[in-house]
């Protein structure tokens, strides 16, 4: 039997498909989601105007400035003002202040933000879990007027705290808190706890609905307490979100905060409440130096970079959770 050839054609070679570049992909992801890239423009207007332009006031650090002349009639000192700034006594006490707040302002948030998100994520009652999430957030949305003018009262020779340790027997006779130096870290330190820990906690609830309930199950099968489930399941669950707060408030190390120390501080715990931001009010404001205030803030801007920085390296290296 004769093979018939058959005429097949060679079937055509198919061309593989060109790939996106990077430029290419990206701009075609940005048509994709255009609408939040739309949505996100307003965001990015107020960062330019509102962060970025004001950079531009930097230069009154390398000036003697004096607001009533026209820009170009300053007087460039160059890196006077900084110089001066670092061999002012005062400088350091404020610097010290600053850190000292902070740290405690960073441990005590941390801790007790912390500890009460576990212990309410332990209770069972639900009507009076809301009712300790409500008690403790309260505090947050009252402006540090009112909560200083509360603060104040309460500490007062005939406040509260006095009273209830003169009960106690455990004064002899009132304290005037507000009165002492040495006790305005710790009475700061209480009231940012006062204020703040509910706030604080919403985060770290947040993390610990992410963790699988299977694993606290399968624990509970195993033997495992109720203390051995928190230690080796909620806290490594909870990890990755505290190393990313913790690098995030180490590059605000230096923003102890305002209010709360101008309002509770006095001429008589100025050595102690005085910080980076009071420092530069009193000089820009009230004494007119606006180049040294200048040169304090940048200080300040560049050390807190720093510190995030760093942070961010150090949580690279060790393979744990970053910003960037």
């Amino acid at each position: 039997m004769e093979r018939t050839a058959m005429n097949t054609a060679p079937a055509p070679v198919k061309q593989p498909a060109k790939q996106d570049t990077g430029l290419r992909l990206f701009f075609k992801r940005l048509v994709q989601q255009r609408m939040l890239v739309l949505m996100s423009v307003p965001f990015l207007l107020w960062l330019f105007l509102f962060k970025y332009v004001p950079l531009w006031g930097w230069t009154i650090a390398f000036q003697k400035y004096r607001p009533a002349k026209d820009f170009s009639d300053q007087e460039w000192v160059g890196w006077t003002n900084f110089k001066f700034l670092f061999q002012d006594d005062t400088f350091y006490q404020v610097l010290r202040n600053t850190l000292v707040m902070s740290s405690i302002k960073l441990v005590l948030g941390f801790f007790t933000a912390i500890t009460l998100a576990i212990l309410l994520n332990e209770l069972r009652n639900l009507v009076f879990k809301r009712f300790v999430q409500t008690i403790s957030y309260l505090p947050h949305f009252i402006s540090w007027v009112v909560a200083a003018s509360i603060i104040s009262t309460a500490l007062a020779p005939e406040g509260i705290v006095n009273i209830l340790l003169t009960k106690l027997n455990l004064i002899d006779q009132p304290i005037l808190w507000l009165g002492k130096g040495e006790y305005f870290w710790g009475i700061l330190g209480a009231s940012e706890v006062w204020k703040d820990v509910g706030w604080n906690t919403i985060v770290y609830l947040a993390a610990i609905t992410t963790i699988d309930p299977s694993q606290y199950e399968a624990a509970e099968i195993d033997g495992a307490s109720r203390f051995q489930r928190i230690l080796h399941i909620t806290l490594p669950g909870l990890k990755p979100v505290i190393i990313i707060l913790l690098i995030m408030n180490l590059g605000h190390i230096l923003e102890a905060g305002f209010e709360p120390q101008y309002l509770l501080g006095n001429g008589m715990t100025v050595d102690y409440s005085d910080n980076l931001d009071i420092f530069v009010l009193k000089y820009g404001m009230n004494l007119g130096n606006y180049s040294l205030a200048t040169a304090a803030g940048i200080f300040k801007t560049v050390v807190s970079f720093v510190f995030l920085l760093s942070a961010n390296y150090i949580a690279k290296r060790m393979g744990e959770s970053r910003l960037f």
